[in-house]
């Protein structure tokens, strides 16, 4: 999918799940998470293209910019919507699946120091809530949902609801 098309589906995201969302234009422009997702996806283009300097240079700027940390070298789906975003972590190895919802203050964290696949997977229409920490290379199956501050060591298969600290199924 082109960027455009991509920036396009996160700005319509904002729009849904944020009832305090203004017009496009200045979803566009202000909004961090949609920031931090334009900026990612050219990082993450010259990241692929082997020019990894420029793509960090980029992570970094957009970190300062928006407090939102995502390393060039995840992947993150279409009509994504970050909210409010401030402390946010996406590692190295991390996806993140087509139209999710990630709040402020979450990880998506690693396990290890070694070069290996290290990072959680999140499929399609997860949410998760602020302060959720999700770590190791652990697959969260679509339509999932992560409460706020619960920390998630296993993986979870579709239409899970996550709770607690480490997080158990809620309600499934």
């Amino acid at each position: 999918m082109k960027s455009f098309q991509c920036t396009k589906e996160d700005v319509l995201a904002a729009k849904k799940f944020d009832p305090a969302a203004p017009c496009c234009m200045m979803i566009y422009f202000t909004y961090p998470g949609v920031i931090a997702l334009r900026r990612h996806r050219r990082a993450h283009k010259l990241w692929n293209k082997g020019f990894k300097n420029w793509a960090r240079i980029i992570s970094y700027k957009t970190r300062k910019k928006t407090g939102i940390d995502i390393h060039p070298a995840a992947r993150i789906g279409h009509g994504v919507f970050i909210d409010h975003g401030m402390g946010l972590v996406i590692g190295e190895t991390a996806s993140v699946g087509d139209n999710c919802v990630l709040y402020h203050g979450v990880t998506l964290g690693a396990n290890t120091f070694d070069k290996v696949d290290r990072h959680p997977k999140l499929g399609n229409g997860v949410i998760v809530y602020a302060g959720a920490t999700i770590i190791g290379p652990i697959h969260i199956g679509d339509n999932s949902i992560i409460a706020a501050n619960a920390v998630v060591l296993k993986e979870a298969p579709a239409n899970s609801r996550l709770i607690g600290v480490p997080a158990h199924k809620n309600g499934n």
